[in-house]
């Protein structure tokens, strides 16, 4: 009798565990339309209303990042000079936009409660033309699907392409650890 409620205890303990490390939440894997007058807030994220959406797949750089291009080339010599580039990536997205109707498909958010959607302007992209034009990258950890549109801009020295620049991941990781350094110290 007492290896029978064990038995039964284990038994229901791996079921609810199983449960619990597996459930994905009552959220539904519809897709969400979210439609309206977009607001840029940074290269890889608008506002629609009172709905933050991140442009799922891809990554820009941030508002305060510094990247480098060449200005000058004179045989062997190259003078390279510093741009923020997340503020250039910003401004062609808001210009892409241009306070025109905007039409995002999500099917999820993410952990700071943003929806995580594809966006369309007239038809085109906003997602794959951010990564095709060099204004953001493939962000590979999530997705693969922008990877032919971030080649090409690649191989046209698009954009960021042009120049020489640290990964937008990259880039937060070091800023984060600066902090945490500054703030110990």
């Amino acid at each position: 009798m007492f290896l029978n409620k064990i038995k039964l205890f284990l038994v229901i303990s791996i079921c609810l565990n199983f449960f619990f490390f597996t459930y994905d939440g009552v959220e539904s894997k519809e897709i969400k339309i979210i439609s309206g007058i977009a607001e840029v807030t940074d290269g890889d994220t608008i506002r629609i209303n009172d709905k933050k959406i991140r442009l799922i797949g891809i990554d820009a750089p941030e508002q305060k990042q510094k990247c480098k291009k060449t200005w000058l080339s004179i045989s062997f010599l190259t003078f390279q000079k510093e741009y923020f580039c997340g503020k250039i990536s910003t401004l062609k997205l808001k210009k892409l936009i241009d306070n025109k109707l905007v039409n995002c498909k999500s099917i999820s958010k993410d952990r700071y409660n943003r929806y995580l959607a594809e966006c369309f302007k007239n038809g085109i992209n906003i997602n794959s033309w951010m990564v095709r034009t060099g204004h953001a990258l493939a962000y590979r950890k999530y997705s693969n699907k922008y990877i032919v549109q971030e080649n090409i801009a690649k191989r046209n020295k698009s954009g960021l392409w042009a120049g020489s620049f640290e990964m937008p991941w990259n880039w937060r990781k070091k800023i984060s650890l600066f902090v945490i350094f500054f703030l110990i110290f």
